[in-house]
């Protein structure tokens, strides 16, 4: 059997697996509104690790990351330290304290212990979606990616196929059929990856110093090196992924859905330390490949090497590994998507709407997003910059409220607790350091540095304009 029927038989047999799961648990997730987003805040310590570990194991990361490491080298590891390590910085600082409730969404979070205002949780709750919605795009561009290149299919029907599949199981079974699949899935990329990062560097015989070695000899010896790069450029790229992790609603998710703050935080923690080492593997396979051939385009070396270099056999196992670590992202952004939508945008402006409302809005916005994020993944120019710029936007927002919202207390010396505000910032100071962040982050005349000036610019504004608008009550939007 070839190489391209290889791939068709292991997609119909995971796919199948995954529906049959999400179906048998969807009961369960649709009893009520918190059961479909957090799993009623129950799930223990092996179920919140795996489905980390899975999710953050994402199609991006074998096929994204080995992109930019055979376009640019080392210097994309500052971005990978950012974008991985955050979720060691998150479980350390902030997982214990997201373990402690059992609120659906960062943004419900931000409102309740911050702000109390609906205008301010609406905002937050839309910029926290562009980071999921751009992740599951990742996941049906890169399956597009590797069909083209494997079988010679137009990526565009691919993409849609998975989207579809994506937005089939994740319907059906909410959070519940997440954790699960993820469960399966996560099993998978440990098994696989480590196989595979064995096989991937045996071209340089295992050695980093014959990989340097072979990258000079094919006139790339400047990507073996941090040598002349900028340090404020690390910075930038370093801070770019750490943000938009730290705003990312699928890791408080998790903390919510854990049974308590202790394994919300092991869980992350563990699934972040294994996740970085396999992440920054996969960003020097990149460089094995550049040894290989240098005349690729960055997100089609890995499905290169895989149709070029390694056996059928060996392939088809790293294609399963790419298909339930993609598989697994998709299903995780796209639910969060979902229930950010629904809980933020939807449910503060609806309260007297019923638990089985809300859990059909769900499911109606799982389908609406997982479309958007299936044109996103056709139009955009590539994995990594889809991840970026939603990381860049929904962090230059979320991430100065959520730091000056936790060191700006009214009362210091007391804990937060659900239902209780205890924060200086006003509901226009929320307001405005929100949309001036995301929006300066995409200003281009601000130069390489505007993620961390609209980081700076958006927590100092939040501070003023909360001080001027201090004694200013906004009837019309303040949530009871």
């Amino acid at each position: 059997m070839d190489l391209g029927s290889l791939l068709w038989l292991i997609t119909i047999i995971m796919c199948g697996a995954f529906l049959y799961i999400s179906w048998k648990v969807r009961g369960d997730a649709t009893s009520s509104f918190s059961s479909y987003a957090i799993g009623g805040g129950s799930f223990p310590l092996y179920l919140i690790f795996f489905t980390q570990f899975a999710t953050i194991m994402g199609v991006g990361n074998f096929i994204g990351h080995a992109g930019k490491g055979y376009q640019i080298g080392l210097p994309h590891l500052a971005f990978i330290l950012g974008e991985q390590g955050s979720k060691i910085i998150f479980a350390l600082f902030f997982a214990g304290l997201a373990g402690r409730f059992t609120y659906n969404t960062i943004a419900e979070m931000i409102d309740d212990l911050f702000v109390k205002d609906k205008i301010t949780r609406a905002i937050a709750g839309l910029l926290a979606s562009l980071i999921m919605i751009a992740w599951v795009g990742g996941q049906g561009k890169a399956f597009g990616n590797i069909f083209n290149i494997v079988t010679g299919a137009d990526p565009i029907p691919i993409i849609l196929l998975f989207s579809a599949v994506f937005i089939l199981y994740t319907t059906l079974g909410g959070i519940y059929s997440v954790v699960w699949t993820d469960l399966l899935q996560g099993v998978l990329v440990v098994i696989f990856g480590t196989i595979f990062y064995i096989y991937a560097f045996s071209p340089v015989n295992w050695s980093f110093a014959v990989l340097g070695e072979r990258l000079a000899a094919v006139g790339k010896a400047e990507l073996w090196t941090l040598s002349g790069i900028p340090a404020m450029s690390l910075i930038t790229k370093f801070v770019t992924g750490c943000v938009g992790i730290l705003a990312a609603q699928i890791y408080w998710q998790r903390c919510f859905a854990a049974k308590d703050s202790r394994t919300a935080r092991n869980g992350l923690l563990w699934s972040g330390i294994i996740a970085i080492v396999m992440v920054i593997l996969t960003a020097l396979v990149g460089l094995v490949i550049l040894t290989m051939n240098q005349d690729l385009k960055p997100d089609d070396a890995m499905p290169w090497f895989m149709m070029n270099y390694v056996p059928a056999g060996i392939s088809a196992m790293i294609f399963a590994l790419i298909l339930a670590a993609g598989m697994s992202s998709a299903d995780s952004n796209l639910n969060s998507a979902a229930i950010l939508v629904v809980n933020d945008l939807i449910k503060p402006f609806k309260p007297n709407a019923t638990d089985k409302e809300l859990v059909q809005y769900a499911t109606i916005f799982t389908v609406i997003l997982g479309i958007f994020a299936a044109l996103a993944a056709i139009y955009a120019s590539s994995i990594i910059g889809l991840f970026s710029k939603a990381y860049a936007m929904a962090g230059g927002g979320l991430v100065p409220l959520l730091l000056v919202g936790l060191l700006w207390k009214k009362k210091p010396d007391e804990d937060f607790k659900m239902g209780k505000k205890n924060s200086n910032i006003t509901p226009w100071g929320a307001r405005v350091g929100l949309i001036a962040g995301s929006i300066l982050t995409q200003v281009n005349a601000l130069g390489p540095n505007r993620v961390l000036i609209a980081l700076v610019i958006s927590a100092v504004l939040i501070v003023i304009v909360s001080n001027l608008t201090k004694n200013q009550v906004i009837t019309d939007n303040a949530e009871a």
